[in-house]
């Protein structure tokens, strides 16, 4: 039989050998076999760790700089003119743009029901000045009859606290006419000072709730130059520094100005900060919404401002991750500090203008690690 299994002296392996070998179809499955698993691939590697970080691209901020900033000219003092009481509109008598006086009617309310309570709290102070004329007399009566012992102490003393009661219920009518005198006073809305409406907040015929605002007014006891301005500006200027302002339109009308108020807290959308300059005698072509333009000398020493939460340290030495832009990869580079607050550091040396700095994420980092760049909010 040809395909029969045979044994001889070199044992039952060989044997098993040999009945493989008879079967050709066997034999090159078994070939298919192994050369399929010699043509796997390798197991692919993982791919790189990479982590997202924020960054920052530097630049060179030379010390004794001037710096041009744009903004626009605003009242000092904006007020919103309301009623104190409520009641129906019947008239608004200014309108955006118009210049307002001292003591002007800005606008009314119907003032029947003030007017009505106005007259019955003059009837009650007729009434309770007749009762303390009334008793006043029985007091000056009585008291001369109590000269001549014909009434008692005691009565005279019960006469005496009537005459006192009715003078307290005159005084008591007297406020109450007051009160209904400035009610009916509150329906005229009236400004207290010149200025411009820049806003109003209701039309003839609404009814209005105390304290609403009906106009708002730019009051022209000053003016100021609003700038928005970078942090870095704004930490790197001096205490009280000399700010030239002049037209946008027209650079030869020029005032001088002093910075009167400075934002604590950055735009959320922009992360500049608002700072209000007063200005000097401000001529009148500087209308409240023009665009003017801020000059100002900027002291210090040079250097590279960045954000301290940029900061860590490479062998007790400061130092920060800068990012290659081919790439985007991190290496730790140590940098000198020239002075530093709590949201600023100023490198003297380590960095130069154009390159790319981790701010926020550096714990998390390595040399060579692969990151993916989010721009920081300047």
């Amino acid at each position: 039989m040809p395909n029969s299994l045979t044994f001889d002296a070199r044992g039952p392996a060989f044997g098993r050998v040999r009945a493989i070998s008879r079967a050709p179809g066997l034999g090159i499955a078994l070939a298919a076999l192994l050369l399929a698993a010699g043509c796997r691939p390798a197991a692919e590697p993982p791919p790189p760790d990479v982590r997202p970080v924020r960054y920052l691209k530097v630049e060179m901020f030379p010390g004794g700089q001037e710096v041009t900033m744009t903004g626009n000219v605003q009242a000092q003092t904006e007020v919103n003119l309301s009623f104190r009481i409520d009641g129906r509109v019947t008239e608004r008598r200014v309108d955006v743009g118009q210049r307002v006086k001292p003591g002007q009617v800005i606008a009314t309310l119907n003032p029947d029901n003030e007017e009505s309570g106005v007259q019955g709290a003059r009837a009650n102070v007729a009434a309770a000045r007749a009762q303390m004329i009334e008793a006043r007399n029985n007091y000056e009566r009585h008291k001369e009859l109590l000269a001549q012992n014909f009434i008692s102490k005691a009565r005279f003393d019960q006469i005496a606290a009537t005459f006192t009661a009715a003078q307290s219920q005159l005084t008591a009518a007297q406020s109450q006419l007051d009160i209904s005198s400035n009610r009916l006073g509150y329906t005229r809305l009236v400004a207290d000072s010149s200025g411009t409406v820049t806003a109003v907040g209701a039309e003839p015929g609404e009814v209005v709730q105390p304290g609403r605002m009906i106009v708002q007014i730019a009051r022209e006891d000053g003016r100021d130059a609003v700038f928005a301005v970078p942090p870095r500006i704004k930490d790197a200027a001096p205490a009280n520094p000399e700010i030239v302002v002049s037209l946008t339109s027209d650079p030869q009308v020029i005032v001088q100005g002093r910075v009167r108020e400075v934002s604590p807290r950055a735009d959320p959308a922009t992360g500049t900060f608002a700072v209000r300059v007063g200005l000097i005698d401000p001529p009148a072509a500087m209308r409240l919404g023009s665009t003017v333009t801020g000059r100002m000398k900027i002291g210090g020493e040079a250097g590279i401002p960045i954000p301290v939460s940029a900061m860590t340290r490479d062998g007790g030495q400061p130092a920060v991750w800068v990012v290659d832009a081919a790439s985007n990869t991190v290496s730790l580079r140590r940098v000198e500090v020239l002075r530093n607050d709590p949201a600023t550091a100023l490198i003297g040396d380590g960095l130069k203008d154009g390159d790319m700095v981790v701010t926020a994420g550096v714990q998390m980092l390595r040399p060579g690690q692969t990151v993916r760049l989010i721009a920081s909010p300047k």
